[in-house]
């Protein structure tokens, strides 16, 4: 009986050894807001909202005998009601040598897509619900697709400032008409105290013929002292005709204190349509306050020739909201 004893704990201990191995750690970190905001102008009637927003991302790493390092993560928010909470999900495998290699099962980006918000922040963003306006609708094929779900992405260490990141995302249709693959590249330098350089393009296929299309986007910021000046370029090729638009941004931001900032931000589209006559024009003034986990924040925007056709196709957007990260 003793020798059964012994063999029992002998194989426990043996057990136990070869878990602690592969022993990682699990942590959460979750978010929570309430936005209130509203909407005039002459292509949507006066009305206002009030929402709140909460998010929740688990994720875990644990590092390999070899020093290589697997994470994971996947997030829980009640975004889209009547619709599944499981959002986002990823698994990485990275080391210092060779980079990191990152598997995105939903919610992934190309290496353009990842860097290609305005400097202004995509202030046009805040006027889906102005259903007559056509700001950032050109180049559908380029612009409908991120890296989205399956697909890879890649980072490499820096060199001097300097990092490379690569994407590609698979139709993965098993032929289905309309299907859209992305192969993307981008190179980002940070070299200088201050200084921020992105460039990044994108080839995007579908298998519907003449859809195929590229993105390019080009960034750059500066900081000195409290005052950041960002500035940013991307276009949208598309093969189909008048649907290609270029969009350029500029942002100044001002750090008053440790914790208030201001910012002011322009954004201009041109889109390549014969019908299209004026240029599109996103202004936004924002504000926000931080105290520990907490930011209030406060936003006005103004767009004009939303439909790129008369200076009275304008719109204004407000918004308030308090955020807390947890």
């Amino acid at each position: 009986m003793n020798n059964f004893k012994k063999i029992g704990m002998t194989a426990l201990a043996a057990s136990l050894v070869s878990t602690s191995a592969f022993a990682g750690e699990l942590t959460a970190s979750g978010s929570a807001s309430v936005t209130m905001e509203g909407w005039s102008g002459s292509l949507v009637n006066t009305s206002r909202a009030i929402s709140m927003g909460d998010s929740v991302t688990l994720s875990g790493s644990t590092e390999l005998d070899n020093g290589m390092t697997v994470s994971m993560a996947f997030e829980l928010d009640s975004d889209n009601p009547g619709t599944s909470s499981y959002d986002d999900k990823s698994v990485s495998v990275s080391s210092d040598t060779l980079g990191t290699f990152k598997f995105s099962g939903h919610g992934g980006s190309t290496a353009a897509s990842a860097i290609d918000a305005t400097a202004a922040g995509d202030l046009w963003d805040n006027f889906d619900s102005t259903t007559t306006q056509k700001i950032g609708a050109a180049g559908t094929a380029v612009s409908a697709a991120p890296g989205g779900a399956n697909s890879l992405f890649y980072t490499s260490p820096s060199m001097e400032g300097v990092s490379v990141t690569a994407s590609y995302r698979p139709d993965g249709s098993n032929g289905t008409l309309g299907a859209v693959s992305a192969t993307a590249f981008a190179v980002s330098y940070t070299g200088v105290e201050g200084l921020s350089l992105h460039y990044g393009t994108a080839d995007v296929e579908t298998d519907t013929a003449g859809t195929t299309g590229d993105q390019t986007v080009m960034k750059a910021s500066y900081a000195y002292g409290p005052i950041t000046i960002a500035a940013s370029d991307t276009e949208y090729d598309d093969e189909r005709a008048n649907r290609g638009e270029d969009v350029r941004s500029y942002n100044i931001s001002y750090t008053v204190s440790e914790n208030i900032s201001l910012s002011y931000g322009i954004e201009k589209f041109d889109e390549d349509e014969t019908t299209s006559v004026e240029t599109a024009e996103t202004t936004g003034v924002s504000a926000s306050y931080t105290a520990g986990g907490m930011t209030l924040s406060a936003t006005m925007i103004d767009a004009e020739n939303m439909d790129f056709l008369a200076a009275t196709q304008d719109s204004e957007f407000w918004q308030l909201k308090a955020a807390f990260a947890f």
